[in-house]
């Protein structure tokens, strides 16, 4: 069993940055290919981001590639988003999550989830 506690999220204007951080315990965090997925209200969990086991491999939604970066130090048990260039469209309830495999990108193939953090954009 692994806890994940995410933070980070908060309400900020078209254009601007948040830098999301997920701190994990419980089992040894460096063993773990990670991820991250939001779901805006009335929609569908979607996949944002996964990083490997080493942080060597990374891989992202169309969505938000080239504006968000996905990173992990294993030595402090974290994992990061860096969003940068927020949308309104980007408006959700952010989560952490420990995939069964590397190149899981559905909900299904989560193993554990964060409880969550949301992030706001206003026009």
């Amino acid at each position: 069993q692994v806890q994940l506690v995410e933070s980070g999220g908060g309400s900020v204007q078209a254009g601007g940055s948040l830098r999301l951080s997920c701190a994990a315990s419980g089992r040894t965090f460096s063993e773990y290919n990670m991820g991250w997925f939001r779901q805006a209200p009335g929609k569908e969990r979607e996949f944002v981001a996964r990083i490997s086991v080493s942080g060597s491999s990374t891989a992202y939604g169309d969505s938000v590639k080239g504006r968000f970066t996905i990173s992990r130090d294993n030595a402090k048990n974290t994992l990061y988003l860096q969003a940068t260039s927020l949308k309104p469209e980007d408006t959700a309830v952010y989560y952490c999550a420990v995939l069964r495999f590397y190149v899981a990108s559905r909900p299904e193939n989560v193993r554990y989830w964060g409880q969550g953090t949301q992030v706001t954009v206003s026009s």
